[in-house]
C-alpha cells in the first residue's frame, strides 16, 4: 500500500511540474535527495547510538536502580501488583527515562523486555495483559521532558531555536498520556466487570 501511495505521489509531482514549467526545478531536488537524506539518518543515528550507550552505562552503573525509586510512587500507582525489584520494574523505568530524553529509539529495546517480563505472569501469553497495554500505551504517547530526536531533527533541517517546542511539547504529552491512562484503566475496569461489551471485546482478541 506505501509503495503505491510513494507511486501515485511521484506521478503526481511530475505532471504537476511538467504543467508548470519546473521538471528541471524537481529533477535537482531529486539528484539532491538521497545525499540529503543519508545526512540526515547519519546524523539521527549517531544521536540515538550516543544516548543508547548513555543509558547503558547508566543501566550497568545502577543508576537507574535509583532512578526506579524516584519513579517508585508513581508506578505503585500505575502496576501495583509488581515488585519493586522485578526486571519489569527495571526495564519499565529504562523505558520512561529514554522517553522522557524524547529517545524513543532508545526506549523500544527497554519497552519490549518490560512487555516480555510483563506477559510471562499471564495464563494466556498470546494475548496483551492490562499491564503490557498500559506501558506501550505509555511508550506510544511518551511523556517527554527534552524532545533529543524532535530538536536534531529541527536543527538538522536549518531551525535557529531548535528547542523552542518544548511548551507545546510538554503540553501534549501530559495530555497524550492522561488521556491514555484514563482510558486504559477504564477499558480494563469494563472488561473485568460481567457485560456484554466485555464478553465482545474478549471474543474479538481471541479471535
Amino acid at each position: 500500500m506505501l509503495g503505491h501511495l510513494i507511486v501515485w505521489i511521484f506521478i503526481f509531482s511530475f505532471v504537476t511540474a511538467l504543467s508548470k514549467g519546473k521538471v528541471s526545478e524537481v529533477c535537482a531536488q531529486l539528484l539532491a535527495s538521497p545525499e540529503q537524506a543519508l545526512s540526515l539518518c547519519v546524523c539521527v543515528g549517531c544521536s540515538i547510538c550516543f544516548w543508547s550507550g548513555v543509558m547503558e552505562v547508566a543501566r550497568q552503573s545502577g543508576i537507574l536502580k535509583r532512578l526506579s525509586k524516584l519513579f517508585a510512587p508513581i508506578l505503585k500507582l500505575l502496576f501495583p501488583k509488581l515488585k519493586k525489584d522485578s526486571p519489569a520494574i527495571q526495564s519499565i523505568c529504562t523505558n520512561l527515562a529514554a522517553n522522557l530524553l524524547g529517545l524513543g529509539a532508545a526506549a523500544a529495546p527497554a519497552g519490549i523486555r518490560a512487555v516480555q517480563e510483563l506477559q510471562k505472569n499471564c495464563s494466556d501469553p498470546t494475548i496483551a495483559s492490562d499491564y503490557s497495554i498500559l506501558l506501550i500505551l505509555l511508550n506510544t504517547a511518551s511523556l517527554q521532558l527534552i524532545p533529543t530526536t524532535a530538536a536534531m531533527l529541527r536543527l538538522k533541517a536549518g531551525s535557529t531555536a531548535p528547542m523552542e517546542i518544548l511548551p507545546a511539547v510538554w503540553f501534549s504529552s501530559v495530555l497524550s498520556v492522561s488521556t491514555g491512562i484514563i482510558a486504559a484503566k477504564l477499558f480494563s475496569a469494563i472488561c473485568k466487570a460481567p457485560s456484554p461489551l466485555c464478553h465482545a471485546l474478549h471474543g474479538r482478541q481471541k479471535t
